[in-house]
């Protein structure tokens, strides 16, 4: 099985690229049984049903593509060597956790860590190949249009005090401090965002994965963003059931977002 999904525009294609990684829930059977059983019918740092948030997407002509495997395989939006993206004290999960956000383990045999050996053998099999295909994606958009620009898609509960001691702000736009996009990109976010209801934080306490600060080169006309939203924007006050309205109002939102930015990138 391919460690991605790709789901192609119905619609005459524009040069946005929305990456998924961290919607995927299954676990390749030579490794699955070594797993909690009763942790992994429901991986709790899951990003729940984004792919289905997003889905009205190709209907705009933009390109998705969406992970297979769970994070706690591999983690596709980590440093390949496990480099920390931030330094506040807050738990960072490396490339293949050993446990969840709250700190419990995820393996029958209460690992700290998975070896380097079997963390190399899944970086080769399920996260080389995302980032491989990822990199193919953008570079077809950009030899089409002269641009592109890269959305990262994340969702989180509402509060992970082993993250952030306060609750999470509604939509949280990175740009790694101003250098994963052009100014003008930027602004056309953070402005469409902010013209709703949601409360919006721009880099802080997230400023973009390393997906969003690997596959960026704004000088070049290669951008991306990354958005964080709280789950309960989208799902149920249990943030683990899909909520028609709540998730209406956020897709209205995005499809205005991606228009306008479209409009950007048709500059």
């Amino acid at each position: 099985m391919e460690p991605f999904h790709i789901i192609r525009p119905t619609a005459k294609r524009i040069p946005i690229l929305l990456s998924i990684p961290h919607c995927g829930v299954e676990f390749p059977e030579e490794i699955k049984s070594t797993y909690k059983q009763n942790m992994i019918v429901a991986p709790d740092d899951t990003d729940w049903f984004v792919q289905w948030l997003y889905d009205f997407a190709p209907a705009m002509g933009i390109t998705i593509i969406h992970a297979v495997y769970s994070r706690w395989v591999i983690d596709l939006n980590r440093d390949p060597q496990s480099k920390p993206l931030y330094n506040d004290g807050r738990i960072i999960t490396p490339l293949c956790p050993a446990t969840d956000f709250f700190g419990t383990s995820i393996y029958n045999d209460e690992r700290k860590e998975v070896q380097r050996e079997e963390v190399l053998r899944r970086t080769e099999q399920y996260y080389n190949p995302y980032h491989s295909k990822l990199r193919e994606l953008l570079s077809g958009i950009k030899n089409e249009f002269g641009k592109v620009l890269l959305w990262e898609c994340h969702s989180i509960r509402q509060s992970v005090p082993t993250i952030n001691k306060e609750k999470f702000p509604d939509l949280i736009l990175g740009d790694a401090d101003g250098t994963s996009a052009s100014a003008q990109v930027i602004d056309s976010a953070l402005s469409s965002l902010q013209a709703s209801r949601y409360e919006v934080s721009h880099n802080h306490p997230f400023k973009g994965g390393y997906i969003t600060r690997q596959f960026c080169n704004p000088k070049n006309n290669e951008h991306a963003l990354q958005l964080e939203m709280t789950k309960v924007n989208y799902l149920d006050d249990s943030e683990t059931k899909y909520h028609e309205p709540r998730a209406n109002e956020m897709r209205t939102l995005l499809q205005k977002t991606f228009s306008n930015l479209a409009l950007v990138l048709a500059k």
